[in-house]
């Protein structure tokens, strides 16, 4: 039985909860005027109108920060309960001032005013409606899926104890039992189901914000921010998807043929879908993990395993992180702040729920950086804290701008940064680094360039997906009776994966994967692997790298650094092609760079898949 009397901790933790909450919702907080409609609008008006609702903004937005640090570092009720107040308050100001902004439409502004009315406009990705109930009603149910995510764990029916994402994500990355990958692979897919009616609820309200600000729906609201109509940017997506595919096609069948080798054509059969669970990852998004099961025989090794070396080498926890700001400041960028290495979450602590999933965070939208990681000593988490990273450099330097300009060209922009660091993370620098002792010779250039393409080329379609999925949702093309069959008709159609049994409309497979519950857009996460190799390529000839692309790095190069941060600075004050042409000299994106860097590769599945029946 329970006490009721609470203990010190609790006590401890209820005081601490009330006065970030007197902190964080003041009885009085001081609001943006609305524009008075009486006389015609003018452009002092709408300068006044902007200074005041950046303000107001900026106040929310930390608030929400520091309500969303607590929440996802120490998961209850009650930090739930913080967060969607601090959502809701930050929601209700922005549709507020969103929808006083339409009174300056169609007056002649200066480029800078008029862009950040723009931004304005579509600054939510999660707008809700004006009816303070509704609202109220849309941001619990949003920190209560975040939350129940967070919490998600498996208990085995025979006994044992649970299993968290992590541990399940370990074995589907290390076992070869099939029966216990499907163990690991429904345990975690299981988790969601209860998700599933909140969903619902989470899509009417969404949709009902997203309309009082003119929109269609939420999906069509997403598709307004990047500098383009929301129509065009669906076919900008199948532009660069078309460039891609081939070769994404290749990988497909030679990585099938393999397991089919390793688990028998029963299992994987030919011209079908690969079953999910046997892809190394719990949503199939990359298989680097099955890296031991589809390695040429005949071409060669490179001599390292990046786990093994940084083991070897006694890399804590945080020292991999180090490891990342070392790059950062080889470039010429200035260190993190001593206070990111006193308040970010490295490790995951023993005592209490919390969200691992990796995110980097600028908690007062200037110095105060962290990360939230549970961090691994391993190839995967290496190369995830330099994309974080990338996130607090960049984060860091659009900070300077003012509060609407905080953020990247679009939001792929601020996906690509960290990533183009962690494509550098080529032996040339593992060697600078003292990692490993010698570069492979080029014949081991074939591994290398497999290993990344599990992981940067299977990416490519499973990153079109989640989106494709949602603006369905939506838009109401997917009914609620449709969500896991139209879910697992995607993940066919572009992927290639399948599940590795039935699954039926009462499982919420798309809830399995954290931005579903956490309602973050991944379409950045497809132009950040789109971009990342465009960018790699211009700072690559910025530092005087001449070899093959793939093996290049920009690790020491100031040069490189002064190119990056001139895009950085930039934030969002300008159109993305403005700063893509400032990092690139190039206007529009262009996924061939990522054919180019994997040419040798290309060629040489080509060869393996001779006689193969490719597609599925």
């Amino acid at each position: 039985m329970k006490s009721k009397l609470p203990t010190d901790r609790t006590a401890a933790a209820t005081a601490a909860l009330a006065l970030l909450a007197a902190l964080l919702f003041p009885m009085s907080a001081p609001v943006a005027a609305a524009p008075a409609a009486s006389n015609p609008p003018t452009a002092e008006e709408a300068a006044r109108f902007l200074e005041q609702a950046e303000a107001e903004l900026l106040r929310l937005w930390i608030a929400r920060e520091r309500a969303s640090w607590v929440q996802s570092t120490y998961i209850t009720e009650d930090t739930e309960i913080l967060v969607a107040q601090a959502n809701e308050a930050t929601i209700a100001a922005t549709m507020r001032l969103a929808r006083a902004a339409t009174r300056f439409d169609g007056l002649d502004l200066a480029a800078e005013p008029a862009r950040k009315l723009q931004l304005l406009k579509t600054a939510l990705t999660l707008p809700a409606p004006s009816d303070d109930a509704a609202r109220a009603e849309l941001t619990q149910i949003a920190a209560e899926l975040e939350g129940m995510y967070g919490r998600g764990k498996f208990c085995p029916p025979a006994g044992g104890d649970c299993l968290d994402l992590g541990q399940l994500s370990e074995i589907l990355a290390t076992s070869r039992d099939p029966a216990q990958l499907e163990m690991a692979w429904r345990g975690w897919h299981d988790t969601a189901r209860p998700m599933r009616e909140k969903y619902l609820r989470f899509v009417e309200l969404a949709n009902a914000g997203a309309r009082e600000l003119g929109f269609a729906d939420l999906g069509a609201l997403w598709r307004s921010k990047y500098d383009m109509p929301a129509d065009d940017f669906v076919t900008e997506l199948d532009r660069l998807w078309s460039q891609v595919r081939p070769l994404y096609e290749q990988l497909h069948c030679y990585v099938r043929a393999r397991l089919a080798k390793a688990y028998g054509a029963d299992a994987v059969p030919a011209g079908q879908p690969i079953p999910a669970h046997l892809l190394g990852n719990m949503w199939a998004q990359q298989w680097g993990n099955v890296y031991d099961l589809v390695a040429p025989a005949d071409v060669v090794d490179p001599g390292f395993v990046l786990t093994e070396r940084l083991q070897a080498k006694g890399y804590d926890e945080r020292e991999m992180v180090r490891s990342g700001e070392r790059f950062f400041t080889s470039l010429g960028l200035a260190p993190l702040p001593e206070t990111f290495w006193t308040r970010s979450q490295f490790t995951k602590p023993r005592d209490r729920d919390v969200v691992c999933h990796a995110s980097a965070w600028s908690v007062d939208w200037e110095e105060d950086l962290r990360i939230k990681m549970c961090i691994q000593i391993n190839e995967e988490d290496f190369n995830t804290i330099h994309h974080e990273l990338g996130h607090n450099f960049y984060q860091r330097a659009h900070n300077t701008r003012s509060p609407l300009f905080r953020d990247g060209a679009n939001d792929g922009f601020h996906e690509a940064l960290g990533d183009t660091i962690a494509l550098s993370v080529t032996p040339k620098y593992l060697v600078r680094t003292g990692l490993i002792d010698a570069e492979p010779p080029a014949a081991a250039d074939i591994a290398l360039l497999l290993r990344q393409a599990l992981d940067k080329v299977a990416f490519l379609p499973f990153g079109l997906t989640i989106d494709k999925w949602r603006w369905g949702v939506f838009s109401g093309a997917i009914p609620p009776e449709r969500y896991n069959q139209a879910w697992w008709d995607l993940k066919r159609q572009y992927q290639g994966v399948a599940p590795p049994g039935a699954r039926s409309e009462s499982d919420f497979d798309p809830g399995a994967k954290y931005h579903v519950p956490g309602n973050v857009p991944y379409m950045r996460y497809f132009l950040a692997h789109i971009l990342q190799y465009q960018f790699h390529r211009a700072l690559a000839a910025t530092a005087g790298e001449t070899g093959p692309l793939h093996r290049a790095s920009i690790y020491g190069s100031t040069a490189a650094g002064a190119r990056l941060e001139q895009m950085m600075l930039m934030g969002s004050s300008r159109p993305w092609p403005d700063a893509l042409e400032a990092l690139t000299g190039e206007r529009e994106m262009d996924a061939s760079t990522i054919l180019d860097y994997f040419a040798p590769l290309s060629a040489w599945l080509s060869v393996q898949n001779e006689g193969q029946a490719c597609g599925w």
